[in-house]
Parts: C-alpha cells; sequence; structure tokens
C-alpha cells in the first residue's frame, strides 16, 4: 500500500503546474519593471541633459544681455484727440 501521508500524484502535478504558472508570471512581472525602469532612466537622463542646456542658454542670454548697451527709452507718444 502506498503511504497515506504523501498525497497523490494527481495533486502534485496540478500543484507542479500552478507553480510553474505562476513562475512564468514572475518572470514577466520582472521583465516589465526592468523595462520600466530603463525607460524611466533615460527618461531623467534626458531631462537633466535638456535643463543643463537650457541654465546654459539662459546664462549666455544674461551675459548677452549684461554686455550689450542699455536699450535707448521709448519717447511717450503724443496723444491724438480726434472729435
Amino acid at each position: 500500500m502506498s503511504n497515506p501521508l504523501s498525497p497523490p500524484p494527481r495533486d502534485q502535478n496540478a500543484r507542479k503546474k500552478a507553480q510553474n504558472h505562476f513562475e512564468a508570471a514572475e518572470a514577466r512581472t520582472s521583465l516589465v519593471k526592468q523595462m520600466v525602469q530603463a525607460e524611466s532612466a533615460a527618461n531623467d537622463a534626458k531631462t537633466a541633459k535638456l535643463k543643463a542646456l537650457r541654465l546654459a542658454k539662459e546664462e549666455a542670454d544674461r551675459a548677452a544681455a549684461a554686455a550689450a548697451p542699455p536699450a535707448e527709452p521709448k519717447k511717450p507718444r503724443k496723444k491724438v484727440v480726434r472729435a
């Protein structure tokens, strides 16, 4: 006779099948998380690069504005009253 404490082989097959399904789902989840993390890192790098370029341009604009002579103030226009 078989051991009464051991599960029947049918349950073992079902358990193995469920475990394989769970492992495949975990592998897909892990892969998706890695892809999202890589995209996030690329986006962060792009954002940092664009910020550095913007700050450099703003600094160059400030330096150019400081070096340029001040603009002449505009004379106020005379108001024309038409009747």
